[in-house]
């Protein structure tokens, strides 16, 4: 079994793939801000990031000489940081295409939606290539699931080795981009439910994100439950009172502060 390097108990995803500067002035688009971004969270508590690129019209990018260069830079000024990048697709590109720019990447941390890997039953067999790729290589997958019904599929193929391994790293979801779907706290006892049903030869290191004013209490209730928490503007641009967060340093400093009252 490869041994990875345990999820951050916080990690912040400062930008994601779709806001930009019209939604807050301090979302980091170029990667200059994103390092910037790094450092005061870093400060602020983060002990990972999880970082998307854009190009120069701002628009959500794939590309591994731009994701290569930017992880240079940032082991050089937050070295002790959990850097993990991004595969998604966020409309604009095809799953061979998300797999191809982690392979050529060969990041050592990479999260990876399930539903994109497989959006037909007839993905698997490309899939499993893939997931056994990087398990060999040792890259780091943090599977993303968006409901307790993925999970359930996950854990399937988990345990028929369609995905192989025996550790895994796992995003959970509460809520959604378009807010139709508020996050609440309590429903993260249906992903939990399911962990605690797996196969005792599986093991876990869980994480939960979640969106709107909701997210801090969401995240809170992740920690003390024995998860990570990834927080930042990807998700969320407010704090837990409604009030617009300053940056994403804020909404790091707010959540690890919540997460330590009794």
């Amino acid at each position: 079994m490869n041994t990875y390097t345990p999820l951050p108990d916080v990690m912040v995803a400062p930008n994601g793939a779709r806001r930009g500067k019209t939604d807050h002035s301090a979302l980091p688009i170029t990667d200059d801000e994103v390092i910037e971004t790094a450092i005061s969270c870093h400060a602020a508590g983060a002990g990972g990031i999880h970082i998307h690129i854009r190009d120069s019209d701002g628009e959500h990018l794939l590309d591994a000489a731009r994701y290569r260069a930017l992880l240079t830079r940032l082991n050089d000024v937050v070295p002790n940081m959990y850097l993990q990048i991004t595969s998604e697709a966020a409309g604009r590109y095809d799953t061979a295409t998300q797999q191809a720019m982690v392979r050529d990447l060969k990041p050592e941390h990479v999260s990876v939606a399930l539903r994109e890997m497989v959006r037909r039953d007839a993905d698997w067999p490309v899939a499993t290539e893939f997931y056994a790729w990087a398990l060999d290589a040792d890259v780091a997958i943090q599977h993303i699931l968006y409901s307790p019904a993925e999970l359930t599929t996950f854990l399937k193929a988990a345990a028929s080795g369609r995905i192989p391994g025996a550790h895994f790293q796992l995003q959970f979801v509460l809520g959604t981009y378009d807010a139709s779907e508020v996050s609440i706290p309590a429903n993260l006892s249906g992903f939990l439910g399911l962990l605690n049903e797996a196969p005792v030869q599986l093991t876990f290191d869980w994480m939960l994100c979640a969106f709107g004013k909701e997210e801090t209490e969401c995240l809170v209730h992740a920690l003390k439950n024995g998860g990570k928490a990834r927080v930042g503007f990807e998700n969320s641009l407010w704090n837990a009172d409604g009030t617009l967060a300053k940056d994403n340093a804020a909404r790091v400093r707010e959540v690890i502060g919540a997460a330590h009252r009794p």
